[in-house]
């Protein structure tokens, strides 16, 4: 069965860091597009970052770019990682990641359009308190 799990989230303070682990079952990421969003209560769901297996490129949200990063462990596939620095209290939100088969960049694509990804996890909670 294939399954996305995301996990991390927590509360931390402003200013603070988390890391995000989105894990793969029942297949790995390889040729994928992988996506995180998030969203807040009464707000859409949001993409704020991606990166594509094949190459490596990565793409962010202008709410994030600088702070966020995307990586992945390169030589099993099968975990994509969101680093999280300097969190704000906008930052609080239920954060997904999602999955795509392709085999080009996240530039590609629309890649923050969540119409576009086949698979998600559940969510992981952040909240960052002030």
């Amino acid at each position: 069965e294939v399954q996305l799990q995301a996990s991390g989230g927590g509360l931390v303070q402003t200013g603070g860091s988390l890391r995000l682990s989105c894990s793969a079952s029942g297949f790995t990421f390889d040729d994928h597009a992988i996506a995180w969003f998030r969203q807040a209560p009464g707000k859409e769901r949001e993409g704020i970052g991606c990166i594509s297996s094949t190459d490596g490129t990565t793409e962010y949200a202008r709410s994030v770019k600088g702070r966020f990063s995307v990586s992945s462990d390169n030589a099993q596939l099968t975990t994509v990682y969101l680093q999280m620095n300097n969190l704000r209290p906008e930052d609080t939100a239920r954060y997904y990641c999602a999955s795509l088969i392709d085999e080009g960049s996240c530039s590609d694509f629309d890649w923050d359009n969540q119409q576009e990804f086949d698979y998600w996890g559940q969510g992981t909670q952040v909240t960052v308190s002030s």
